[in-house]
């Protein structure tokens, strides 16, 4: 916190009840500073240098003062040249590494830095408070500056704990929510609240001027074809267990999340690799076996000799688990996968306090189908539209978008170039693979006082889509780690640390994603699969039909749920005189949208579970619902 009027002074007790609000994400340990207009506050979740890591902690002489969310993986190396330089430790913090890489560097310092992580320190000689986030997003960090009051936190929920700050939908965020799930750049659900953008920092001074700045992007560009395959594969493997590697630092127990595809596996693999004792394995699936991705798992953890644990989610669990986790992300749910990971951390914090994941690879390697379909699909295009007349092309698509197929094979067509329109990228990329209702459903589904206040859907995913540059592929995956990535990290990191957790994430070490960035297309996809480098670089390490069976997702029986009387349930919430009451949506548009489902004339699926969650969040986090909140708070402290 950082109140520029100077004759204000941070209470001690606010920040106190701010910090409360995050005590599952450091349940060992808790701390404050407080000095004038300055407040830090921190919850500790004890990893590295479990005794003496007490945060806030300050240099030497206490000019200058941190809290910091994260890891760095590098802290060791950079303790050396540090101390070569004579500055002096008084822990085997990491934390205490950044403190000293900002007196030698100042702003700079974050360029030295190799790991996840979000910190605020307080330079009291110049006055300033300097904050930092990752290059990714592995780390949240969240701010709001009004009236001369800066508050900060790793979640909403501090922020809105501070008196006077009101809960408020941001409603200009509707559409882009109703199409991806998420809001890309810094906009956050509520009004006025923002989230510091990866690889950006921030200064803050007593003027109450904010300076953001960029320090890192992925602007890599990809070799020239003239290196074969093995020259990637080989490198990248080398880098990847170098990654894996300075991941495993800890001084508590650890273990991985292995859902038993590839990426999950791989992690797995080397983590157990030259190791004497057995890792520990996590996975978790459903009773619905078809849904199941454990039968994998296991064959994964016989494979390394993983000690290895399980725990199958039940509808019913599904469903409760919903409002509790709405309430610890501060967002409506995107994925139904969040409450499986969280169901998965919730059963490895009953052993470990750290665990790595395998989040990252698709999104830097082309894992997901879409990548190689795109390329495919506007090469496809391009021919099609150059000797298609424009009205004979509407023509396909008006039949097939009114005929009577089954909704399988509509929902496969809707995927080529016969259904989308090539000259629209937002209609051929976007609304193909992203989402839920695209601008022609959102002008059906939306109100008219609704369309006047929300903006254009698509422009900040398109913002990262006209800066990237090279070819189809390496723009296709730049837009991806600029706005998907985010959102599924953000996940990543609220989901475990509900259960006070650490997952930490080796696929996105920096230096192996700049790796990635380099890698040509022809050698990344082949077909329509993807990872092939990875795939190729790993034979070694995993059952061949580990590495090349087809892509599962953390699957979830969202779609086997909604065809029993669930939909029902669903369709009385959101037809419910208090959803209706907003004013957000048509009825005879959520009406038809239920009809249309039930009669299995369309797939609906992702766009119900889109209005629950938006429903639910608003019940949740804007209308304070008392009964629900204290359910979700509850259930909260029962976890930690």
């Amino acid at each position: 916190m950082f109140l520029a009027d100077r004759d204000a002074r941070v209470e001690r007790e606010r920040m106190a009840a701010m910090n409360d609000q995050i005590v599952h994400r450091g349940p060992d340990d808790g701390g404050l500073f407080v000095e004038g207009r300055v407040g830090l506050a921190m919850r500790r979740l004890s990893i590295i240098d479990v005794k003496t890591g007490h945060q806030p902690l300050s240099n030497e002489d206490e000019n200058i003062w941190i809290v910091f969310n994260g890891e760095i993986y590098n802290h060791q190396q950079l303790r050396a040249d540090l101390e070569a330089a004579g500055h002096r430790y008084r822990t085997k913090s990491d934390t205490e590494t950044i403190v000293h890489l900002y007196e030698q560097y100042g702003r700079d310092c974050v360029n030295h830095l190799r790991g996840m992580f979000a910190f605020a320190i307080w330079d009291r000689p110049k006055r300033k408070l300097f904050i930092a986030r990752d290059r990714l997003g592995i780390k949240p960090l969240y701010y709001r500056y009004s009236n001369g009051q800066f508050l900060f936190g790793s979640e909403v929920k501090t922020i809105l704990a501070y008196p006077g700050v009101k809960p408020e939908f941001n409603q200009a965020g509707l559409a882009e929510y109703l199409a991806f799930g998420y809001l890309t750049g810094e906009d956050t659900f509520y009004a006025g609240i923002k989230k510091l953008l990866p690889g950006h920092t921030l200064e803050a001074d007593e003027a109450g001027t904010i300076s953001i700045q960029p320090y890192w992007d992925l602007s890599v560009a990809a070799d020239p074809d003239n290196k074969p395959r093995s020259h990637y594969v080989k490198g990248y493997r080398e880098l990847l267990e170098q990654c894996v590697d300075s991941h495993l630092m800890s001084d508590v127990p650890l273990g991985v999340f292995l859902s038993g595809g590839l990426d999950s596996s791989v992690i797995a693999a080397l983590t157990a690799k030259g190791r004497q004792e057995p890792i520990r394995t996590f996975a978790v699936g459903y009773g619905e076996e078809a849904f199941s991705e454990l039968p994998f798992a296991r064959q994964v953890a016989k494979h390394i000799g993983s000690e290895h644990h399980e725990v199958r989610l039940s509808r019913q669990e599904f469903f409760d688990y919903l409002p509790k986790l709405i309430w610890h992300e501060d967002e409506p749910i995107v994925w139904p996968s969040s409450i499986s990971l969280y169901a998965v951390a919730k059963l490895a914090r009953e052993r470990v306090t750290v665990v790595l994941t395998g989040e990252g690879s698709d999104e830097t390697l082309a894992g997901y189908t879409r990548y190689a379909w795109t390329v495919k699909n506007a090469g496809l295009d391009k021919v099609y539209r150059s000797v298609t007349p424009d009205a004979l092309r509407r023509a396909v698509r008006a039949a097939i978008n009114g005929s009577g197929l089954p909704a399988n094979l509509r929902r496969k067509l809707e995927h080529t170039f016969l259904v989308r329109d090539g000259a629209s990228w937002p209609s051929f990329y976007f609304d193909n693979f992203y989402s839920a209702f695209s601008a022609q459903e959102q002008d059906d589904l939306l109100t008219t006082s609704a369309k006047s206040i929300t903006r254009d859907a698509y422009a900040g995913s398109m913002k990262h889509w006209e800066h990237s540059s090279g070819d189809l592929l390496h723009r296709l995956l730049y837009t991806d780690i600029k706005t998907y990535l985010v959102e599924l990290l953000m996940k990543q990191d609220q989901m475990s640390m509900a259960a006070s957790i650490e997952s930490r994430v080796p696929f996105l070490d920096h230096v192996l994603v700049e790796y990635t960035a380099r890698i040509p297309a022809k050698h990344a996809i082949h077909g329509l699969a993807g990872k092939q480098v990875l795939k190729e670089a790993v034979e070694d390490l995993l059952p061949h039909d580990i590495i090349y069976r087809k892509k599962m997702g953390f699957p979830t029986p969202w779609a086997y749920w909604l065809a029993g009387p669930q939909l029902n349930d669903l369709e009385k919430i959101l037809l419910s005189p208090r959803t209706l009451e907003r004013g957000f949506f048509r009825p005879a548009a959520v009406k038809k949208m239920f009809a249309e489902h039930r009669a299995n004339r369309r797939d609906h699926g992702n766009r119900i579970w889109r209005l629950l969650n938006l429903e639910t969040w608003l019940r949740v986090c804007i209308d304070r619902d008392t009964a629900v909140l204290a359910a979700a708070k509850q259930s909260a402290a029962v976890t930690t």
